[in-house]
């Protein structure tokens, strides 16, 4: 716990909750205009599906990028200040820091999560939605969405504590962005491939086009598709943590 402090308190000066909001809030702008839009033209059509669909898929792009900016954020005050070689003398594991920095980011992306649902309910509230708030779909929505976040975040993190330059993690994070928008495009054989496009796959309803018209689809969390995610992450962690441990300082 003592290590998971000192991680927020060396983010108290880079404004990383000000730089999600701000993400969050374009994206969160973006989602309700398009989605506004729709509604006003179709009043009949159902608010809840059109809300979650459009801003799962806005997921698969903003988020990868803020997973990268909050990764590299986080892993590079230890590349600028050397502060690697400061810690192996003190009674700190290596394991303790990387497995810190991982909870932190986990935390920071959680509460883009929450942002997320509150603006959900607050948009479908006063709008007046014909049905209540589905409290189901949001929870599903959240796990759907953190565990494909925590699988990105260890992948971030594995890649910006093993190479020095940002940019690389940053780019990373920027293709992420693009398959996660695009994923939907794909065959689904492919695009299982890929952590990124698995926002819309997780969440808890989906659409298909039939006669030129989308035709909104709920959907379980599939226990085999979480399994996997969840392995994925694990295998992320467990190698930028090997890595990491094993390299010269």
């Amino acid at each position: 716990m003592k290590v998971l402090s000192l991680e927020f308190f060396k983010l108290r000066r880079k404004w990383i909750f000000v730089m999600i909001t701000l993400f969050l809030g374009a994206e969160i702008l973006w989602t309700f205009i398009s989605v506004g839009m729709s509604i006003a033209r179709h009043p009949d059509s159902t608010g809840w599906e059109a809300l979650l669909v459009t801003l799962a898929s806005m997921n698969g792009l903003f988020f990868p990028i803020i997973s990268a900016i909050v990764v590299s954020r986080i892993c590079d005050m230890e590349h600028k200040g050397s502060t690697w070689k400061l810690l192996i003398p003190a009674s700190v594991k290596l394991k303790d820091i990387y497995a810190a920095k991982y909870v932190c980011a986990c935390i920071l992306m959680l509460y883009a999560v929450v942002l997320q649902v509150i603006a959900i309910t607050i948009f479908g509230i006063t709008n007046s939605f014909s049905s209540p708030v589905p409290l189901s779909w949001l929870l599903q929505f959240i796990v759907g969405t953190m565990f494909t976040n925590m699988t990105i975040l260890a992948l971030q993190q594995w890649v910006s504590l093993s190479v020095k330059n940002q940019a690389f993690a940053l780019c990373l994070g920027m293709l992420g962005g693009f398959i996660g928008m695009t994923a939907d495009l794909f065959p689904t054989v492919i695009s299982r491939i890929f952590i990124w496009s698995y926002y819309t796959k997780l969440c808890p309803v989906t659409y298909h086009y039939i006669n030129n018209s989308a035709k909104y689809i709920t959907q379980h969390l599939r226990l085999g598709t979480l399994t996997v995610v969840f392995l994925t992450g694990i295998i992320f962690y467990i190698a930028g943590n090997l890595q990491v441990s094993r390299q010269e300082m």
